[in-house]
């Protein structure tokens, strides 16, 4: 297909990366600035550009791929003059109504994965999540998606928006937690990749292991001496102790509720 990017971030370059292997055209690359525009360009093909007003017209699909809150701005001028084209976006919490109005075909094609420009990705093993207003925008959406990944969902705004929820909590809030985990090791001149091994082997409980069933650690029987040491020993980072005291509690009412299940 004749694919035309809007978005050059992380995202949108792993995916056009993609696209380009599995035999797509990239027609154009948008982003608000044409030194990243340029980059992508240089990359998967095409032009590059940083006027949404001047986006090529001869795409069959036009994916959207920047941050959210630029999404509902930027939709009305690109959908100008090409109402009749496919229109997808790639964001896990924006509903596919954001096109409604400004096109006649649209959908959405999310990716539920963490992206970084200079770390490629294996997508054939990414579980990919469409939806579209009509059979044009889903077909064109799910067969984008098969063409890229082995593992492929329909999947209506709604539920995607939990979806992305949860993925908030499995991923970003996890990474943020190594960056704690980073700072209080930087402190005593301890290496972060002493914690590898024991990331690597909670990562691979899991796919065996409910994850309350592989949870472990003060919190789970709420050893409070444990608990109320470590707690202190924060008391110079207000929100890092707050994150401790709360995600301990959490822990401990959840182990709870599925002893009480149980009994």
């Amino acid at each position: 297909m004749k694919i035309v990017l809007i978005g050059a971030g992380n995202l949108a370059t792993n995916l056009g990366k993609s696209l380009l292997h599995k035999g797509h055209d990239i027609l154009q690359v948008y982003s608000r600035t044409m030194e990243s525009a340029t980059a992508l360009a240089d990359i998967v093909g095409g032009s590059p550009t940083n006027d949404i007003s001047k986006v090529n017209t001869e795409a069959d699909v036009y994916i959207v791929s920047i941050k959210d809150s630029a999404i509902s701005e930027t939709v009305p001028v690109l959908c100008k003059g090409k109402e009749e084209k496919v229109f997808l976006h790639t964001a896990g919490s924006v509903p596919i109504s954001v096109f409604e109005g400004m096109a006649l075909h649209y959908g959405v094609l999310y990716p539920m994965q963490t992206f970084t420009k200079n770390n490629p990705v294996d997508f054939n093993g990414i579980p990919c999540f469409v939806e579209g207003n009509d059979d044009m925008a889903f077909e064109t959406a799910y067969n984008l998606a098969s063409n890229i990944s082995s593992h492929v969902y329909p999947l209506d705004s709604k539920a995607r928006k939990n979806l992305h929820l949860a993925a908030v909590f499995a991923c970003n809030f996890v990474n943020h937690c190594y960056e704690i985990s980073s700072e209080i090791l930087s402190k005593h001149n301890i290496p972060f990749d002493v914690m590898l091994p024991l990331i690597d082997e909670t990562a691979r409980k899991v796919h065996t292991l409910a994850p309350l069933e592989a949870q472990t650690g003060p919190a789970v029987r709420y050893d409070e001496n444990v608990i109320r040491m470590q707690s202190d020993m924060l008391k110079d980072n207000p929100i890092f102790k707050q994150i401790y005291e709360s995600m301990s509690l959490s822990i401990y009412r959840t182990s709870q509720k599925r002893k009480t299940s149980n009994d």
